[in-house]
């Protein structure tokens, strides 16, 4: 099947069960594996790319270390109109 990672191959960051969890949290009541597959890959790039303002942020500050104050400030930038916390 095309699209489809075989069995050994890294998936990325986060495991398949928890994004099982949040579909069905949302109401679904089956879940296809593409389907979790895709909303794996797709919050994985979203967190890859609220880490990299975070660390932008962080580093504009004269810091080292990216505080959560970062990572809500970049979610904010990235998510505009998305993220309201």
């Amino acid at each position: 099947m095309a699209g489809k990672v075989e069995a050994g191959m890294a998936q990325g960051e986060i495991s398949a069960a928890p994004i099982h969890r949040i579909i069905k949290k949302a109401g679904a009541a089956r879940v296809s594996e593409d389907a979790a597959e895709e909303l794996r890959r797709v919050l994985e790039e979203v967190g890859l790319a609220i880490a990299k303002e975070a660390i932008g942020l962080a580093q504009y500050a004269g810091r080292r270390t990216v505080k959560r104050e970062d990572v809500e400030r970049a979610a904010r930038t990235v998510l505009k109109g998305v993220f309201t916390a």
